[in-house]
């Protein structure tokens, strides 16, 4: 388990250590930020294919045989990325690098198979949570390599060489494989849909949102998404299955993580361009990469201890409750940020409360997702869930680049605040409603 939680760490690390860095990248590749920016949306994209067409890989061929698949996937695109010297590169880099994503759910069947019924909800809570604070650790990687990109992706790479090294050695598949053939056409239709779908909203403000460019990109993201529900309506073997998303005990923890991972990626992204902004602006900090590390320092903290205690935590309470209440906390940290944002103090503040929300609602939403369905479908529905906060991840990056657009400055950032509250507190009201309709069901074996 430490070594799968190890693995699973590196996903927010490589996701998130990459969002301080866009103003070096913009210098050093001589590029505009809006299309830097993509190095961050394109790794979430795959990522979000990646994440069920792998989940799927792993239960027909054996879940510890993809994880080492993915993980040379990663190590090759770090490479390609440490070596980059033009954006194509770099993307192309970061491309390879969205595969590991699957980790999760991959790690989260493995430990239902592995560990005994009362270490599962802790197991599971430490890999969710480990999504959380990889991620802080992942801004103070790239704040400690000072901004040199070249290096953040040599130690990516060889963090996810050594975590090859230990699956090998220390985690065994218990689980049978089963028979199958994996969605292909599925996950080209659903690349088309989302690639086309936040392409046109990062891009509305610039282009205009009643611009022929950006309405053509959204109707052909809705006839794509069209397609792809009657595909996997059609395949023997779905990407996705559409039942996981509708399923009464799964689909409150899939709006949550939707949300939650909206409203994180919207909180990390604008304190990190908000506090690197140049004090001439009048708003910002001028902070080097370090300095952003260590504003978001106390969310990692907290996400770690909460994460060791999510066991406990979770034997007293529901897990829907927990996700609506680390919700709450979650949005009021972005509240925070939205109305004072003035010094340092209120950084830290807000990045404590993220941190107390994130980490008891991550740490809730792992069980939340697989506590109501079979246990053959444990990485189904994991992977279902972890999808769905990758496509928020994505959704975010492009609505920030969309909001800064329309409104540059202060108040384009408060707005950016305020929309990760608004986010939060929906992801709340899914948690609790749903777990109030689910009260009477009794949880998967």
């Amino acid at each position: 388990m430490v070594t799968l939680a190890f693995a699973t760490s590196i996903i927010a690390v490589q996701s998130t250590a990459i969002l301080p860095l866009l103003p070096v990248l913009q210098r050093e590749l001589h590029t505009s930020l809006p299309a830097v920016t993509w190095t961050l949306t394109l790794g979430l994209l795959v990522s979000a294919v990646a994440m069920p067409l792998l989940s799927k890989l792993g239960d027909m061929y054996g879940r510890r045989r993809i994880i080492l698949g993915a993980l040379t996937l990663l190590v090759i695109g770090s490479v390609v990325a440490a070596l980059a010297t033009s954006l194509p590169w770099l993307l192309a880099g970061r491309m390879l690098q969205g595969f590991v994503s699957p980790l999760l759910p991959l790690s989260i069947g493995l430990a239902r198979s592995l560990l005994p019924r009362h270490q599962l909800a802790t197991g599971i809570g430490v890999l969710s949570a480990t999504m959380g604070f990889g991620s802080g650790g992942g801004m103070i990687l790239a704040g400690l390599v000072s901004g040199d990109y070249q290096t953040l992706f040599w130690i990516v790479g060889a963090s996810g060489a050594v975590a090859g090294v230990l699956v090998v050695f220390l985690v065994k598949d218990t689980a049978p494989a089963r028979r199958g053939r994996p969605d292909l056409p599925g996950a080209l239709v659903l690349t088309i849909a989302l690639v086309t779908l936040l392409l046109a909203i990062s891009q509305g403000a610039s282009w205009g949102w009643t611009s022929p460019g950006v309405l053509g990109l959204f109707a052909v993201a809705v006839v794509a998404a069209v397609v792809w529900v009657a595909i996997e309506r059609r395949v023997a073997e779905p990407l996705v299955e559409l039942a996981m998303l509708t399923h009464r005990g799964t689909v409150g923890a899939t709006v949550a993580s939707l949300l939650l991972g909206f409203s994180f990626f919207m909180v990390v992204t604008g304190v990190s361009n908000f506090t690197q902004a140049p004090a001439a602006t009048g708003y910002g900090f001028g902070a080097t990469t370090l300095e952003v590390g260590f504003f978001l320092l106390p969310s990692t903290l907290f996400m770690l201890v909460i994460s060791l205690f999510s066991g406990r935590l979770m034997r007293r309470f529901a897990a829907s409750m927990m996700v609506g209440v680390g919700s709450v906390i979650v949005a009021v940290g972005a509240l925070w940020l939205a109305l004072s944002h003035g010094s340092g103090t209120d950084f830290y503040v807000a990045s404590s409360l993220l941190g107390i929300g994130l980490g008891i609602g991550y740490a809730a939403l792992g069980t939340m997702a697989v506590e109501h369905v079979d246990p053959a479908s444990t990485a189904l529905a994991a992977g279902v869930n972890a999808l769905v906060r990758l496509m928020g991840g994505s959704m975010a990056g492009a609505a920030i680049a969309a909001i800064l657009a329309a409104l540059p400055g202060e108040p384009g950032f408060q707005w950016v605040f305020g929309v990760a509250v608004i986010g939060a507190v929906v992801a709340a009201v899914f948690a609790f409603v749903f777990g109030l309709l689910n009260r009477n069901l009794v949880p998967a074996a």
